[in-house]
C-alpha cells in the first residue's frame, strides 16, 4: 500500500484525529468566550490565528463552512472570522492508488478504458474533493471532480462542532440569532455533498445564460458523471488573482465586473437562481476575456415573491419609503418586525443599495474611508443588541453572502461602473409571475431535483 493512500479520514485512527482536532480548536474558542463573559480577558487576534493553524490541515467541510461564516455577519467575533476566510486545506491529496479505487467504486472495474488518459496528480483541489485533468477518446479534454471518501459522516461531524460554537457565542451576543442560518448551511453543504445534483445545477445555468456572450458554462459529460464523480469540459483560463496582479487597465476592469455581475444576476432576477459562492476559485477568465463558471455546488432557487422583496427594498431604500421596506422584510422572511428594529435594519441596506440606487458611475464603495462598511456593521450590531436582537430568514443567507462577496471582487478590481443603469436594465419589465413559470420550465428541462428542506 502507498504511502499516501492513508488520507487520514478513510480510516477510523484518522477520523478520530480529525474529530480530536475540531473538538479541540471549537472547544477552545467556546471557553475562551465564556472565560470573557466572567471577566477573564483574551486576545481573539492571537487565539484565531491559533485556531487557523489548528484547523489548516482539514479537508472538506471544515473548510468549507469556515468560509461561509466568515461572509455571514456576526455568526462570530469578527477577528476569528477574519482568520477563518483564510483558512485553506494543506493536507496532502488523495494519491493515484486511492484515486483508482474510488474511480473503479464509480465507473466500474474498466473506468480507466473510458478515458484516452486521466492524469495521476491533481490538478486542483476543492473543498469536498479533487479535481484531476483527463482527455476522452474524441479527443475532448475534461475535467473530473472526485470527492474525498465519508464526506456524509465527515459534514456531520463538523456541522456540530459548528452548532456548539455558534450556541456558545450567541449566549454571549444576541444581535443576531442564527437559528436559522445554521439550518440554511447544513441544507446547503448536504445538496453539495450530491455531484448528480450539482450536474443538475450546471444543466441550469448552462439554460439560463445560454444567450448570454459573457459567460461560459462547461459542458456535462453526463455518461462519466456519478453522485461522487463530476465530469465536465475542461476549461482554460486565468484566474482573476492572476489578471488583477498583472495590471489590467480600467476598461478590463470593469467588463470582467460586468460580466460577473450579469452572471450572477440574469439567473437571480430572471429565475430566481443564486449562485451563494462567487469565490475567486469558482471562475476563470479565458482568453477571449469571457468568464468561465466552474462551480454549481451552491445554488438556491427562490419564488417570486422573494426576488420581488429585493427590488421593493432598493426602491423603499431610495424612495425612503417605510411601508415599502417594511413589505419587502416580511417578503423575505423576517417576522415581527418592529419599526425601531427596521430603522437598523434600513441603516446596513443604505450601504448596500448604495451603488444601485444612485445614477452615476462609481465605486462599487465610493467612500474615501476603506473601513465604512465594518464601521456601520458594528453600529447596526450594536442598536440591534439594544433592541433585542433578529432572527435573518434561511433564505437571506445565500444572497446576503453573494452580494458581500461580489461587491469584495468588485473592489479588488477596482471597477467603476454605473450599477444602477445595469441594475435598471436587469429588472426591467420583471414579474413574480412571469419568473415563477421562467424558473419552473428551467428547473424541469434542467431536471433540477427539488431542494433539501
Amino acid at each position: 500500500m502507498e504511502k499516501d493512500d492513508n488520507l487520514d479520514k478513510t480510516s477510523l485512527f484518522g477520523g478520530m484525529r480529525r474529530m480530536i482536532k475540531s473538538t479541540t480548536a471549537v472547544g477552545g474558542i467556546a471557553a475562551r468566550l465564556a472565560g470573557e463573559k466572567m471577566g477573564i480577558p483574551i486576545n481573539k487576534s492571537a487565539h484565531a490565528e491559533e485556531l487557523k493553524s489548528i484547523l489548516g490541515g482539514l479537508k472538506g467541510p471544515m473548510m468549507k463552512v469556515a468560509q461561509l461564516i466568515s461572509t455571514i455577519p456576526n455568526v462570530l467575533p469578527d477577528e476569528y472570522a477574519k482568520e477563518l476566510a483564510q483558512l485553506q486545506s494543506n493536507a496532502p491529496p488523495m494519491g493515484w492508488s486511492f484515486v483508482r479505487r474510488r474511480m473503479k467504486s464509480e465507473l466500474g472495474p474498466n473506468w480507466e478504458s473510458r478515458f484516452k488518459n486521466f492524469s495521476h496528480e491533481a490538478a486542483a483541489a476543492a473543498s469536498l474533493g479533487q479535481v484531476h485533468r483527463a482527455a476522452l477518446h474524441d479527443g475532448r479534454e475534461v475535467a473530473c471532480k472526485l470527492q474525498y471518501p465519508d464526506m456524509a459522516s465527515t459534514v456531520e461531524s463538523d456541522l456540530k462542532q459548528l452548532r456548539l460554537l455558534i450556541t456558545v457565542y450567541h449566549r454571549l451576543d444576541n444581535a443576531i440569532k442564527q437559528d436559522e442560518v445554521y439550518k440554511e448551511l447544513v441544507t446547503r453543504l448536504q445538496e453539495e455533498l450530491d455531484y448528480e445534483r450539482e450536474a443538475a445545477n450546471l444543466r441550469l445555468f448552462s439554460l439560463m445564460l445560454q444567450d448570454s456572450s459573457r459567460t461560459i458554462v462547461p459542458d456535462l459529460i453526463e455518461d462519466l458523471s456519478t453522485k461522487r464523480l463530476l465530469t465536465m469540459e475542461w476549461v482554460e483560463g486565468k484566474s482573476l488573482q492572476h489578471m488583477i496582479n498583472s495590471g489590467l487597465d480600467q476598461a478590463r476592469k470593469n467588463d470582467i465586473a460586468r460580466s460577473l455581475f450579469f452572471s450572477w444576476y440574469i439567473p437571480f432576477y430572471h429565475y430566481g437562481v443564486i449562485h451563494g459562492d462567487p469565490h475567486m476559485g469558482n471562475f476563470l477568465i479565458n482568453p477571449d476575456n469571457r468568464l468561465c463558471l466552474l462551480d454549481f455546488g451552491s445554488i438556491r432557487i427562490f419564488q417570486g415573491k422573494f426576488v420581488q422583496g429585493v427590488i421593493d427594498l432598493c426602491k423603499a431604500i431610495e424612495t425612503h419609503d417605510d411601508e415599502l421596506a417594511h413589505h419587502a422584510y416580511t417578503s423575505w422572511g423576517f417576522k415581527d418586525i418592529s419599526k425601531e428594529t427596521m430603522e437598523i435594519l434600513n441603516e446596513w441596506a443604505r450601504f448596500l443599495y448604495a451603488p444601485l440606487t444612485q445614477d452615476k458611475e462609481r465605486l462599487i464603495q465610493d467612500d474615501s474611508d476603506p473601513d465604512l462598511g465594518r464601521k456601520i456593521a458594528a453600529k447596526v450590531h450594536k442598536g440591534l443588541q439594544k433592541a433585542g436582537g433578529v432572527t435573518p430568514p434561511r433564505e437571506f443567507v445565500l444572497v446576503d453572502r453573494s452580494a458581500i462577496g461580489l461587491g469584495s471582487l468588485f473592489t479588488r478590481l477596482n471597477a467603476k461602473l454605473n450599477w444602477h443603469h445595469m441594475f435598471q436594465e436587469m429588472i426591467a419589465n420583471f414579474n413574480q409571475e412571469t419568473m415563477d413559470r421562467a424558473q419552473k420550465q428551467a428547473l424541469e428541462t434542467a431536471r433540477v431535483p427539488p431542494p433539501l428542506e
